[in-house]
Parts: C-alpha cells; structure tokens; sequence
C-alpha cells in the first residue's frame, strides 16, 4: 500500500474512532507508519486528507448498500437484505458518526459527500419501495421517501441504542420491528 494510501485508510479509521477534532496529524502519521513530512507532500493538510478519507468511507458505503439493494429479491427482500446485512453495530457507521462530528457539519466540504450518501441510499430505497407498489407487494398509500427516511432513520437509531447498551440487541429490535410494518400485504 502506498504512503498515500496509507494515510488515507489511517484517517478513515481515526474518525470513525475518534471524530475530527481528535484525529491529529501526530496520530494519523503514527497509524500510518509514515514520516513527518509524509501527510503534506500527498495532501495540503488535515482537511484535505479528511475529505480524501470521508470520500472514500462514502464511496465503500454506496457500493456496499448497492450491492444489497441492486441484487434478487422482490423489494421487501431487498429492503431486508439492506437492514439484515452484517454490520458491526456496536462499532456504529462511519458515515452516521460524522453527522455527529461538528466540525465535519460546519464544512461545508466535508460534509458534502456524508450528505450526498445518505440522499443516495435514501432515494435507492424510496424507488424500491415505489417498485414495491407498482408490483402491488406495498400497500399504495405508502410514499417511497418517506419509508426510505424510516429505513435510514432505524439503521442510524440503532447503531445508537446498540452503542448506548453495549448490545446488537437493540438493533436487531428495531430491525425487526421496520421489517413487520413493511411486511407484503397478502395477495
């Protein structure tokens, strides 16, 4: 892997850990086991890097969600693909724990692609579960974004209630409890 890489993956690790304000330059070249001057021949400094390294963790993010949401299944199986997928839910998402960070918010550039993912992800369900409704697995009177919002909403919630008790269980609940409200309406 190269410096830069290195240094990239270091960082999205650290704000994942521990959020912007306390991902230093120090640690970030020590995680990535580069010298000093290392961080600004690749990069114009901290910010730079962070949005290097938001870009990426939003990327692996898209291409994950895509990849449940794009494959077989009705849309009430994709849907619960999505929410069932394995995740580490006491670590929380790498996305969702920016929307947390100040400093990620107050710029408007690192904040770019954390919002964009989350539209994205929200309007791949929403036309899902508008797929759903023309299929007639949905009852009609459900509106795509709205339950694409619901979705996010509990997949976000429950990294919280799972990191606030210590267990997946809270999740799992959560999960469980979206998957019921959405279940097909008999044929």
């Amino acid at each position: 892997m190269s410096t830069s890489e290195r240094l990239i993956e270091s960082t999205r690790e650290l704000l994942w850990e521990r959020g912007y304000v306390g991902t230093s330059p120090k640690a970030i070249l020590e995680r990535a086991d580069a010298g000093q001057g290392s961080m600004y021949h690749h990069f114009k400094g901290k910010p730079d890097l962070a949005l290097a390294a938001i870009r990426r963790t939003a990327e692996e993010m898209r291409a994950t969600a895509e990849g449940v949401l794009d494959g077989p299944g009705t849309p009430y199986e994709r849907v619960e693909a999505y929410l069932r997928r394995e995740r580490d839910v006491l670590r929380g998402c790498p996305i969702g724990r920016l929307t947390m960070d100040p400093d990620v918010i107050a710029s408007d550039e690192l904040r770019a692609p954390v919002e964009e993912t989350l539209d994205w992800i929200r309007g791949r369900i929403a036309g899902i579960v508008e797929e759903g409704k023309e299929q007639g697995q949905f009852v009609p009177s459900l509106d795509g974004e709205e339950i694409a919002a619901a979705v996010v909403a509990t997949v976000q919630g429950g990294y919280v209630l799972a990191r606030a008790s210590g267990s997946p269980t809270a999740f799992d609940a959560g999960v469980r409890g979206l998957l019921s409200l959405l279940a097909p309406r008999p044929a």
